[in-house]
């Protein structure tokens, strides 16, 4: 509590507009990519919505703008996030929501899972091996804490949500196949698959007796 510093002095504005440029790059970044949220894959916030989740990143600026640690690693891992969604934003808006996810549904479905387990690897842990670095080579000092802590939230956040993508596009892949298994085995349809999205499973009866 003795880090807090007082309500509305210079350094809580400062540190107020930094979350705020952060959080709402975080929010641009997202919108650009995916306008509707279909791509978005934090169900928190997909299921808050734009209006929800502006209102509640109102309120985290305001609230942490009090503590400089939990601010300033805020901060860090909406600026890695808004960098990570700006990098494929293109390609979501040039092939449209839809098909975007229905691409990339498609190659997690035929993907190895050993190769995506490393490729996710090798893309989270060299970055929370330097959050980690700055961590401990900093000799507690607040600033640099905080971005280290940042960073290794980033790495733990891209690697907990697509994991949990993976699992249920693969859940649904799986569950898609054992339905189409029986059902071929009864002769009672010919199924075909119209869009496996994450948690559900979309059949569709090309056949019905």
């Amino acid at each position: 509590m003795d880090d807090l510093i007082p309500f509305a002095s210079r350094d809580y504005w400062l540190l107020l507009a930094l979350g705020a440029f952060a959080r709402g790059l975080d929010f641009l970044s997202t919108w650009f990519a995916t306008p509707n949220l279909v791509l978005e894959g934090n169900p928190i916030a997909k299921k808050l919505g734009w209006r929800g989740g502006a209102v509640l990143n109102v309120v985290i600026c305001f609230v942490v703008a009090r503590d400089p640690m939990v601010a300033i690693a805020i901060s860090t891992t909406s600026l890695l996030v808004a960098a990570r969604n700006f990098q494929s934003a293109w390609l979501m808006r040039a092939m449209g929501e839809e098909a975007y996810r229905d691409w990339h549904i498609d190659r997690i479905v035929g993907a190895h899972v050993g190769d995506y387990l490393l490729g996710l690897a090798g893309n989270t842990l060299p970055i929370a091996t330097v959050g980690v670095a700055i961590i401990y080579f900093c000799d507690q000092l607040l600033i640099p804490s905080a971005i280290g802590i940042g960073i290794v939230v980033y790495s733990a956040a891209v690697a907990f949500y697509t994991l949990l993508a993976f699992w249920r596009i693969r859940r649904s892949a799986s569950r898609w196949r054992n339905v189409t298994q029986i059902q071929f085995a009864n002769g009672v349809i010919s199924p075909k698959i119209t869009t496996i999205q994450p948690g559900t499973t979309a059949l569709e009866d090309c056949s019905k007796n």
